[in-house]
């Protein structure tokens, strides 16, 4: 028993977890009962700091958790994140997003076969329309192979280095990694969920969050530049 313990250990050392972190501070405390959770297990957190100016960083160092500083913006705090890891493993997960209990096991049999994927989403939340948006971001997802950060990807170290990590860029850079990706192989397509807060399509409205999104996603699958598609992104 003593040794089946060890080798479960040993193996969750081989997955780092990367958190962007921009201004969390009201998010902070469930974020750190949650990632301590999954330290504990034997799991690298590395979480990347992007100029907060509320005291994540520091509250987060506190308590004992590994922060890297870096540039703002997701694309480049992950980059950050990623080339500090010892994990052969890594997983990027957004800071108001929730592994399943048995999120890390999956990964690991899933990497198996694959050498990246992505979990299904829910998104937490009062609104009857979360359940419909979600439905549709998975089913989007599982027909083009298009992974969101939402999502939490994960994705082995040799293959994220040897597509050059996340494009350098405002917005969008899920897409652009999942396109990068997909040239090696399709993504494993967890149906097993991953939480995520509503926080954003409380905050802004549902529909109009959603028709901006896709709007953005349109315009970006023509040819429109991530960083144009930045300034219309509230």
């Amino acid at each position: 028993m003593e040794n089946d313990k060890k080798q479960v250990q040993l193996r969750f050392q081989a997955l780092s977890i990367i958190v962007p972190i921009l201004n969390e501070i009201e998010l902070l405390p469930e974020l750190m009962t949650h990632l301590q959770h999954w330290q504990r297990c034997g799991c690298e957190v590395l979480l990347v700091d992007g100029g907060s100016d509320d005291g994540s960083a520091d509250v987060a160092e506190a308590i004992g958790f590994k922060v890297i500083r870096s540039a703002r913006g997701r694309a480049s705090q992950m980059n950050a994140g990623a080339a500090q890891a010892k994990g052969d493993v890594l997983l990027f997960l957004h800071a108001d997003t929730r592994l399943p209990d048995n999120g890390i096991e999956q990964i690991f049999n899933t990497l198996k076969t694959y050498r990246w994927g992505r979990f299904d989403v829910r998104i937490r939340g009062d609104a009857l329309m979360f359940t419909v948006i979600a439905f549709f971001m998975n089913i989007r997802s599982r027909f083009t192979g298009i992974a969101t950060g939402d999502q939490a990807i994960f994705v082995t170290r040799d293959l994220f280095v040897e597509v050059g990590g996340f494009n350098e860029q405002p917005l969008m850079e899920d897409i652009e990694l999942s396109k990068q990706l997909q040239k090696h192989n399709h993504p494993a397509c967890l149906y097993t969920k991953v939480t995520t807060s509503g926080r954003r399509w409380l905050t802004y409205g549902v529909w109009h969050t959603v028709l901006l999104m896709w709007r953005l996603r349109w315009a970006y699958w023509r040819g429109v530049s991530a960083e144009q598609l930045a300034k219309e992104y509230v």
